[in-house]
């Protein structure tokens, strides 16, 4: 392949043909099925389906099948099936990225909104644009340019689904629906990852998985007169607490519970180091500091890890709590919380919401009642090595496109798909990445799209494309 103008296709395409369409994308005001619970009415993430359809379907792409694929009571999907060149191994790649997008939430600064497209300093502004509307694309855009520019590609399959920000409750019966069409993947390309910084390709080799959890602690079926009853009857916060206290340490933060620990393997450790040697101050000032605050750690290594590969909790929600203007002189019958767990990459979720369940409930102050409402588990996922091809990929990209290394980093957050698809392809190659950098602001105001970046991010998938095919 001539990778030079492999990368000019790629950047005339951004010029012309993406940021147009991406910015009606943005337009769209495709939000989540969680956060639109009336989303098949709505109809807008149908519009965004229908939307980068017709673009797809306008590039001509010889060979090319495109389906919006529905199964019934589930948000539609979007694939692209694109055949494999001539002399191809006969395998597939799956390009995968979402359409569907967080809710606009308020705050926006002056001359931008969610709904409304701003190019301003080299970045496109707007809900759903780095999160994750130009992942398809990007991933059509390298196909074309290995195609363009005498390059090989096997089979592509570009996968956009509508509810990644729902925690794709739709995807295991997509995955197992599409099992036959999708063939034998070796290559899994996800565009709905982060970076360390704009200077350079990064991939994420690991991501925590999740549990949630509503509890409730009950004493009384009403409140009354805490002049009355306190001192009398137990507080269900401060027995919320105390059973809160079983799993975390409240001092450092520490998750006490065995169940949600793993031995952080020595190669992930070396990685989050070199990242941090790489960029200073990645993970420290990733946070927008209040005057005073520190950190939970001064060692930024610690700090990566603790995010990458460490339990944590948080507290996400509560009931049973009136807001202080309306709070009463009341001993109240009940407290719940919602608690959000982020989990190391390779520890079992549903070994851990049993865990968790159990603490809560086992042997509880003064025989309180102790219950649980919705609840739900999510696998993390650790990358395989990078074989030799990818590697060398990987190595001419950044010296060819970025004009730095590349490096690999952990992410706190999670991408179901990722660990249903290493389930589901476990012997296949994975180069999860994105554009989401720093100040990129994905699910908060101001979210925006850094498109120079974004463009390169393009052209090093080109670059996977066809080490792929020739290796």
């Amino acid at each position: 392949m001539d990778r030079a103008a492999a990368a000019k296709t790629v950047d005339q395409a951004w010029d012309e043909a993406i940021l147009p369409s991406l910015s009606d994308l943005v337009r769209i005001p495709a939000v989540s099925p969680s956060f639109d619970a009336d989303w098949e009415n709505t109809g807008y993430l149908d519009a965004a389906i229908e939307h980068v359809r017709a673009w797809i379907d306008g590039r001509g792409i010889e060979g090319a099948e495109i389906d919006v694929v529905r199964l019934p009571g589930r948000t539609p999907l979007l694939l692209v099936d694109v055949p494999g060149s001539s002399g191809a191994p006969d395998e597939s790649v799956l390009l995968y990225g979402h359409l569907d997008k967080q809710p606009p939430v308020g705050g926006w600064s002056e001359g931008l909104g969610p709904w409304t497209p701003v190019v301003r300093d080299g970045k496109l502004y707007g809900r759903g644009a780095a999160d994750d509307g130009y992942a398809g694309y990007a991933a059509v855009t390298a196909i074309e340019a290995v195609r363009a520019n005498g390059g090989a590609h096997a089979r592509c399959v570009v996968l956009l689904e509508t509810g990644e920000e729902s925690g794709s409750p739709d995807l295991p019966a997509y995955l197992e629906h599409l099992r036959d069409r999708l063939g034998a993947v070796s290559l899994v390309v996800c565009l709905d990852s982060g970076a360390g910084d704009y200077q350079r390709m990064w991939l994420t080799n690991s991501l925590r998985g999740m549990v949630q959890l509503e509890v409730e602690v009950q004493v009384l079926d009403s409140g009354l007169h805490s002049g009355i009853a306190s001192g009398i009857v137990p507080s269900s916060f401060r027995i919320i607490r105390q059973l809160l206290d079983r799993i975390e340490d409240s001092r450092t933060g520490e998750i006490l519970l065995p169940e949600l620990n793993v031995d952080i393997p020595a190669n992930r450790v070396a990685e989050t180091r070199a990242a941090v040697a790489a960029v200073p101050g990645m993970v420290r000032d990733s946070v927008p500091w209040p005057e005073g605050l520190r950190p939970v750690d001064e060692d930024e290594v610690e700090l990566a890890l603790n995010n990458f590969w460490r339990p944590t909790l948080s507290v996400i929600g509560a009931d049973g709590l009136p807001k202080p203007a309306d709070a009463g002189n009341v001993l109240r019958p009940s407290t719940t919380l919602q608690l959000s767990f982020r989990l190391p990459p390779t520890a079992d979720p549903e070994t851990a919401l049993e865990a968790v369940q159990r603490r809560l409930s086992e042997d509880v102050p003064y025989g309180a009642q102790v219950s649980f409402g919705h609840a739900e588990a999510g696998l993390g996922w650790n990358a395989p090595d990078p074989a030799s091809w990818l590697s060398d990929a990987l190595n001419t990209a950044g010296e060819e496109i970025f004009g730095a290394e590349w490096r690999t980093m952990g992410l706190g957050g999670s991408i179901p798909f990722m660990g249903l698809l290493h389930e589901a392809y476990p012997d296949a190659q994975f180069v999860v990445t994105g554009a989401l950098g720093p100040d990129s602001n994905a699910h908060v105001p101001d979210e925006s799209l850094d498109l120079a970046f974004a463009a390169k991010i393009t052209s090093a998938i080109a670059y996977v494309l066809d080490a792929h095919a020739t290796r």
